[in-house]
């Protein structure tokens, strides 16, 4: 609860600058009709002058111009107080200015001597040059300004509403922002509407300088002639000096707002100080400063034109053309450095967040303390050859896999290595670091001693076989493999077996925005009529577990397309694209144009075909074999691929259309990377050789 102590404290406080201020303003409008004696006009006039300026330091170090939101109505203050200076000046002089210079105040007399030098033919010229350049030059341009500001201001408002409110409807801004923007906006034309009437009060403000400096004159002529018996010589010098004096005194202050006036309008939309707005941006340009040094020496070297002034000039432009590039360059780098050492800040707070515990990377390769010092030591050959890999999926499999994070951990084997997925451990694998490993192919095998291994990719037999040997393994025409490709190539594998996990609804629907228009338009049409997004990224998922390509995504549209308003099964839609894509899907895995086929048999045809179970309208709802049957079936399998894959030809298993989707449900755990087709799914102008049966 507030202090009741302190809120009557804070409340006084208010009511004394209330007062304070009602009270200055009761002052001005009395100086309108009280004669006031010269020593306070000498304040007054100072006080102007001195208001005068703090306004144009305040104009040139706001940030933007709603930052002096105030300044129509101190506008009109400051021009209220000169006027009313002016009426006290002219009582002044026409009743005492016949008793000399300093009649009508010191500061009258000082400026009427400084300015004058005693002449008042000189005054009146810098009297008169000083009303043009403030009427004419600053304050028309300035009213000028401020008009079409604030018709541009008030014509941009309904926008501005609009997109205040479909950044709300969006989500993009809360309740509290949009009205802290709506509230801006209504500033803004307010404070230009405000500035087109204001920058009157500076244009009628010069016209009465102009004018009450006039009738001083020829009042005071007059009356120093008709009163006071001076000649007419003697009474115009006295009465113009003091006139011109007075207009001096009201002029700069007036010229001097004007000039505040004018820099805040001209402002426009930048925002910073009028420094960073002005100064920064005529040298933020060093060959501009350069090329005008370089005019500015040749003038120095002309004939008639003084030299000293030209060339020194061209010295500062020149250094400051030479030392802006530098400043710029350490600002940078101080700023990126300012900027990593944020970002580094924050990653450390998000490490030791709960949310960064609760937050698993996608694809994470876990090394233990050894293989870390051997694999991260050459981190920039590790990254780049990440990198590369992901590339290489992005074009075989149409879609850019998550980055890979590779980590180390103690509290696995120091020689061993971890990959998970979504922070689950898929694979592991023990790593012979600073051994080089061979594949063996068949029956041949180096002369050099070594371990035998499994190859943790594709489960090949292998020797292990130390480094020092490397030469001599080529030299038997053996191919060896060092620590980060065999690391690499299995992960390469895991992340092939687990790519549906990888595809993400929002990898998915990146991959929808990148096509063109139509069929961006059709993939809305499918997913809002007769599937979800969710249904197609399942589509699509089903694709990959097979290591279908995606990349052509609108062929698949178009399949999708085609079957998606009379089935609802995605298996089934599944089915139906693979046929549509036969061609890619047979040109991705033959080979010089040639598809090696290993048939399923008769007798499994026949097998498979019974255990389909239909319902009345002939759809498949169930697949019921004999667990016996399925046994010998994924032994012999097994036994014949064997045969076919130690041979080294890539093939394709061959099966009936409806039996496809079970046999390869059965194969793929045995043998995950065979390929299983249909027949109707081997596309035209593929040569087939037979390579066998299972039967």
């Amino acid at each position: 609860m507030a202090n009741p102590q302190a809120l009557a404290i804070q409340k006084t406080s208010f009511q004394g600058k209330d007062m304070g201020f009602a009270f200055g303003i009761v002052v001005i409008l009395s100086i309108l009709f009280l004669p006031i004696p010269a020593f306070l006009i000498d304040l007054g006039l100072a006080f102007s002058i001195a208001f005068s300026v703090l306004i144009l330091m305040v104009a040139l170090w706001i940030k933007r111009p709603l930052d002096f939101s105030s300044f129509p109505t101190i506008l009109l203050i400051a021009t209220m107080m000169r006027l009313s200076l002016n009426i006290a000046t002219t009582r002044v002089i026409l009743s005492e200015g016949h008793l000399g210079a300093e009649a009508a105040g010191k500061v009258i007399g000082g400026f009427s001597q400084m300015v004058m030098s005693g002449d008042f033919v000189i005054g009146m010229i810098v009297f008169l040059i000083l009303v043009t350049v403030n009427f004419i030059v600053i304050t028309k341009g300035a009213t000028r300004i401020a008009e079409v500001g604030a018709r541009f201001t008030l014509d941009a408002i309904p926008g501005k509403q609009m997109a205040i409110d479909a950044d709300l409807s969006a989500g993009m801004i809360n309740d509290k922002q949009a009205h802290d923007r709506r509230r801006e906006l209504e500033m803004e034309s307010s404070f230009f509407g405000s500035m087109d009437g204001a920058s009157k009060f500076v244009r009628g403000d010069a016209i009465a300088g102009l004018l009450i400096t006039g009738i001083n004159m020829f009042g005071g002529i007059i009356i120093g002639y008709a009163r006071h018996g001076m000649e007419i010589g003697e009474a115009a010098d006295v009465f113009v000096r003091l006139s011109v004096g007075d207009g001096l005194v009201s002029q700069i202050p007036a010229l001097i707002v004007s000039l505040a006036a004018g820099l805040l309008v001209s402002r426009g939309g930048q925002l910073g100080t009028t420094d960073e707005a002005v100064i920064d941006q005529l040298a933020g340009y060093p060959r501009a400063l350069f090329a005008a040094s370089g005019l500015l020496f040749l003038l120095a070297l002309m004939p008639g034109l003084p030299f000293v002034p030209f060339v020194l000039l061209a010295g500062v432009m020149a250094f400051g053309s030479w030392v802006i590039p530098r400043q710029r360059d350490r600002k940078a780098r101080a700023e990126a450095q300012e900027m990593h050492r944020a970002e580094q800040e924050e990653q450390d707070k998000e490490k030791d967040s709960v949310k960064s515990i609760l937050k698993t990377a996608e694809i994470e390769l876990v090394l233990g303390k050894q293989v870390a010092t051997r694999l991260l030591g050459s981190h920039e050959e590790l990254a780049f050859r990440v990198a590369k890999m992901r590339k290489k999926f992005a074009t075989q499999f149409g879609f850019v896999v998550p980055e890979i994070k590779v980590t180390d951990d103690i509290s696995i084997k120091d020689k061993s290595y971890q990959i998970r997925i979504h922070g689950t451990t898929v694979a592991a694998n023990d790593l012979r670091v600073g051994e080089l490993m061979v594949v063996l192919a068949g029956s041949r095998r180096p002369s050099l001693p070594g371990d035998e291994i499994r190859e943790p990719a594709f489960g090949l037999p292998a020797l292990s076989v130390p480094e020092n040997f490397a030469e001599d393994l080529k030299r038997e025409g053996f191919q060896p493999i060092d620590n980060i490709s065999v690391v690499l190539t299995h992960l390469s594998e895991v992340i092939r077996n687990n790519l549906p996990q990888l595809l993400s609804y929002k990898d998915m629907k990146i991959l929808i925005d990148r096509l063109d228009p139509e069929y961006r338009k059709l993939a809305d049409e499918i997913c809002t009529s007769h599937m979800s997004y969710s249904g197609f990224q399942a589509v699509l998922k089903l694709l990959l577990a097979e290591r279908v390509s995606i990349r052509n995504l609108h062929l698949i549209l178009e399949a999708v397309a085609e079957l998606a308003p009379h089935v609802r099964k995605t298996e089934q839609i599944v089915e139906h694209v693979r046929i549509r894509m036969a061609q890619q899907l047979c040109g991705d895995i033959a080979r010089n144009g040639q598809l090696n086929v290993l048939r399923l048999g008769n007798r499994w045809d026949l097998a498979f075909h019974q255990a389909l179970k239909r319902d009345p309208k002939g759809e498949v709802i169930e697949f019921d074999i004999d667990p016996r049957m399925l046994e010998e079936f994924s032994e012999e399998t097994t036994k014949v691929v064997r045969e076919h894959m130690d041979k080294g030809v890539p093939f394709v298993l061959v099966t009936s259309p409806d039996s496809r989707p079970y046999v390869r449900m059965i194969v793929e755990r045995i043998f995950a990377t065979l390929p299983v087709l249909s027949h109707v799914e081997i596309a035209k102008g593929i040569e087939v050789k037979l390579l066998g049966s299972i039967s």
